[in-house]
């Protein structure tokens, strides 16, 4: 079993950020727990003999892997962000604004509550039983 199976993000192979080229190799010997020498060997062999097959099938990887997290992932909610960030980055700009925007709603509700006429501090603070005047 892979070492990044056993943690949040378990989508399958990813491509390496310590990758030399585009992670490929690093990512799918990372996945399927395989000395990354031997992975980058093994693609260089077959360029070599079998090449524009090999080379495409590399080349297609590149752009359809996802790559690797920056971050260790510690909840189910950052996995569900970073796989929907990989898939749509356009969605999850989109799921950050409209998080911001309830959160901005929110605080301007509490503001208008706290600044508003009825809400006056002065004369609770001042009009309580025990006022030591």
């Amino acid at each position: 079993m892979s070492k990044r199976s056993t943690g949040l993000y378990d989508g399958g192979p990813y491509r390496s950020r310590k990758g030399n080229v585009f992670g490929v190799c690093r990512g799918l010997a990372e996945h399927f727990d395989f000395n990354v020498t031997a992975m980058r060997m093994m693609w260089v062999v077959g360029g070599i003999t079998l090449s524009f097959p090999v080379i495409l099938i590399y080349i297609v990887l590149a752009f359809m892997l996802k790559p690797e997290p920056v971050m260790p992932l510690e909840s189910a909610e950052d996995a569900e962000f970073y796989s929907s960030f990989t898939a749509s980055k356009s969605m999850a700009l989109h799921r950050l604004k409209r998080t911001y925007d309830n959160l901005d709603r929110r605080i301007q509700r509490m503001e208008s509550i706290v600044t508003a006429k009825e809400y006056e501090w002065d004369a609770r603070l001042n009009d309580s039983d025990g006022d030591p005047r």
